[in-house]
């Protein structure tokens, strides 16, 4: 009988210890991947957010020039005299003289 509570007693801890693994490697991912990750998206959401008529941007497709007009979601650029786009705030890859990081 003692025998037997033995090793039971030695099968609880490794039970544990099976799990502490996978709980090391949850927390390393989400320090070293979802943390970083997170904090990237609420950098962009912010420059997003910040654009405003007159700044100098460089959009996704790699196109310069400068807002001239912002509605909602859409912004006007003036990549050339007599010339403007319109695209989506999204497209916005920079904003010329800030860091986009």
């Amino acid at each position: 009988m003692d025998v037997l509570l033995a090793q039971e007693a030695a099968a609880a801890p490794s039970k544990l210890a099976a799990f502490l693994p996978f709980f090391v490697m949850l927390v390393v991912f989400y320090f070293l991947i979802i943390r970083p990750q997170q904090q990237q998206q609420k950098r962009r959401q912010a420059l997003l957010d910040s654009l405003k008529k007159g700044d100098r941007v460089i959009t996704v497709g790699g196109i310069h020039g400068e807002i001239t007009d912002v509605k909602g979601d859409v912004i006007t650029l003036r990549i050339a005299d007599k010339v403007e786009i319109r695209l989506q705030r999204a497209g916005v890859s920079i904003i010329k003289g800030r860091d986009a990081n």
